[in-house]
């Protein structure tokens, strides 16, 4: 793609003009020149694709605007300049918001001015192309299978389940415990789906406090509150036709949840402290570690914006119920840890295999990629024992009196191993130690504690 010759079609009724132009442009060899001396003999030619038109706006055939929304009808990604006799301001805006790239008036520097602006369009189409390149190698990077390791037949229903979600825009659910790999799975479905090569914008609804979260989705404009100090678009503006993953979306505030609705069912949102409605195509795909059909039962999810989200439900299995997938993952982080810190070649023994089969892993995926990669450090040799598999290793509760500190340190240290465990989900945490959502993201602005 990148070795492609750069198109430049030059249409102007006048051959020695034209022929001045192509004589200038042609001193970079990477270019490919067509002269056309009429309207009708370019658009003929305009199934070669090229990159950049320069378009006489005096025409004998056909007038240069006609011609420029023609062009750009046929053709979206190709770039036109301009070129004219007259210096009329008027014209010149009216082309440049039809989708001229740039207006050009001959005179004695219009060769060089033409040289830098196809400089610039070349620089822009080179980096659209590495952009692309490099949306192509995350989608396969994100291939099914490689997301998601095992072969239980709790995971290719999964698979199914992702492939179905790949192929329309059907908003999707994933439902999953922590540390099941619900966001793996949404970018998945995103850099396999027609959206890959735009957008893909993650929030952790859990991880914003209540204050901070219409400003973090929907943007804000100067001076709408204390510290907004200029306009900040939202993630809804930034994932614009692409996909927005909102992770935890259960502890969303029920006061935000009619905004989040409206903006579902209209397709527009509106800035914080703003008037203007702006439009946003996007992909949404929720994730959850609750039921929202009971939480809509407790009056803690709204109904309506339940059935909105419900979609194409993805389930992703607790480690404890993919049996033999157990042995899958952990034989492959333990090549990854081993290879990626040269500790050589590392192997399970049975014992240690027969180890990890009999535990029910709380934390799921994640706390057998901690529990293996420590295990990795741990082994002598390279074979990999039972006692290499420390169970505890994310618990150390008997040492946790040995040190004398104050109150507020193990308070600190209490708060941060939950908030570690839960993904940063500030409202699960407070649940679950029974304290205050304010105190937690007062520690966390404090910078006493820290979140993912």
């Amino acid at each position: 793609m990148k070795n492609a010759p750069f198109k430049i079609f030059i249409l102007d009724d006048d051959v020695w003009y034209s022929e001045l132009l192509e004589y200038h442009l042609s001193l970079n060899p990477d270019y490919e020149l067509k002269k056309f001396h009429s309207a009708s003999s370019c658009m003929a030619s305009l199934y070669e694709r090229p990159n950049v038109i320069t378009l006489d706006y005096s025409l004998p055939d056909k007038n240069g605007a006609e011609v420029l929304s023609k062009i750009k009808e046929q053709n979206p990604d190709t770039q036109v300049i301009v070129i004219s006799g007259q210096e009329d301001v008027a014209t010149a805006v009216d082309l440049l918001k039809k989708g001229a790239y740039d207006y050009i008036v001959k005179d004695e520097d219009t060769p060089e001015r033409l040289w830098n602006t196809i400089n610039k369009i070349r620089e822009n189409v080179s980096l659209k192309e590495e952009i692309n390149q490099l949306r192509e190698e995350i989608g396969q990077k994100y291939d099914f299978s490689k997301v998601i390791i095992g072969n239980s037949e709790a995971i290719k229903r999964v698979f199914n389940m992702m492939d179905k979600a790949a192929k329309t825009n059907i908003t999707v659910t994933i439902n999953g415990e922590t540390g099941t790999g619900k966001e793996l799975v949404a970018k998945a479905i995103h850099y396999n789906s027609v959206k890959k090569k735009n957008p893909y914008v993650a929030v952790n609804v859990a991880a914003i406090p209540k204050e901070l979260i219409e400003s973090e989705l929907f943007g804000h404009e100067k001076g709408a509150f204390t510290g907004a100090v200029a306009r900040r678009l939202g993630k809804f503006e930034e994932a614009n036709k692409g996909t927005i993953f909102l992770d935890e979306i259960g502890e969303l505030d029920i006061s935000l949840q009619a905004k989040l609705l409206r903006v579902l069912q209209e397709k527009e949102i509106t800035r914080v402290g703003g008037n203007t409605v702006v439009p946003v195509d996007v992909r949404i795909i929720v994730a959850t570690h609750k039921n929202l059909a009971e939480e809509v039962k407790k009056g803690n999810f709204r109904e309506d914006l339940y059935y909105r989200l419900l979609g194409l439900p993805v389930n992703l299995p607790p480690l404890r119920e993919r049996g033999s997938d157990i042995l899958v993952l952990a034989k492959f982080f333990v090549d990854a840890f081993a290879k990626e810190n040269g500790l050589g070649k590392k192997t399970l023994s049975a014992a240690a295999q027969e180890k990890l089969l009999s535990y029910s892993f709380p934390g799921n995926v994640r706390e057998l990629k901690a529990l293996v990669e420590l295990a990795v450090v741990l082994a002598d040799e390279e074979v990999i024992q039972e006692h290499d598999i420390n169970l505890t290793a994310n618990s150390t509760e008997k040492d946790f009196l040995a040190r004398e500190r104050t109150l507020k340190a193990y308070t600190i240290d209490i708060i941060q191993r939950f908030l570690d465990k839960y993904d940063s989900n500030v409202l699960l945490v407070a649940d679950k130690l029974d304290v205050g959502k304010s105190t937690i993201y007062r520690m966390i602005q404090s910078k006493e504690l820290t979140i993912k």
